[in-house]
């Protein structure tokens, strides 16, 4: 039993961080570096620039997500492929398709907690893979800093 203390203690880890990684998430849809207002009232406020904290904070909830669910690059694009094309091509195409993209997202994942005090744009988009199910995983340029536009 102690031999596996250490697999249930790393699982339940797991299971914390990607229930919590989805929720500072919710403004991401908007201006990458800017958050909401939350003293004014009006929805159509201009955005503030995002501090320092709050960039290095969203930087590392995606890198830990996108390496505990790169795996799920399989599954999505088989599915994916199955849909565009026929289901030998889908299941024997899209494993491989899927297999790249996540050594490409997971190694997005490492890259970022390496680079952790650096605040950079996001390589891999969508940001999580539960974003846009549908959509091809691209990637964008590396280690770009983020800079609050003026």
């Amino acid at each position: 039993m102690i031999k596996y203390y250490r697999f249930y203690v790393a699982l339940i880890f797991t299971g914390l961080l990607m229930a919590y990684t989805p929720m500072p998430q919710a403004d991401m849809g908007q201006q990458q570096g800017y958050v909401y207002n939350p003293d004014s009232n009006n929805a159509d406020a201009p955005l503030q620039p995002a501090s320092y904290g709050e960039k290095i904070g969203n930087k590392a909830l995606i890198g830990f997500a996108n390496l505990t669910t790169g795996i799920l690059e399989i599954p999505k694009n088989m599915i994916n492929t199955i849909n565009q094309g026929n289901f030998f091509y889908g299941v024997g195409g899209g494993f491989i398709k899927g297999t790249v993209n996540t050594l490409g997202r997971m190694g997005c994942g490492i890259a970022d907690i390496i680079t952790l005090p650096i605040p950079t744009n996001p390589v891999a988009y969508p940001l999580f893979i539960w974003d846009d199910f549908d959509a091809d995983t691209t990637y964008g340029e590396a280690l770009r800093l983020n800079k609050a536009k003026k």
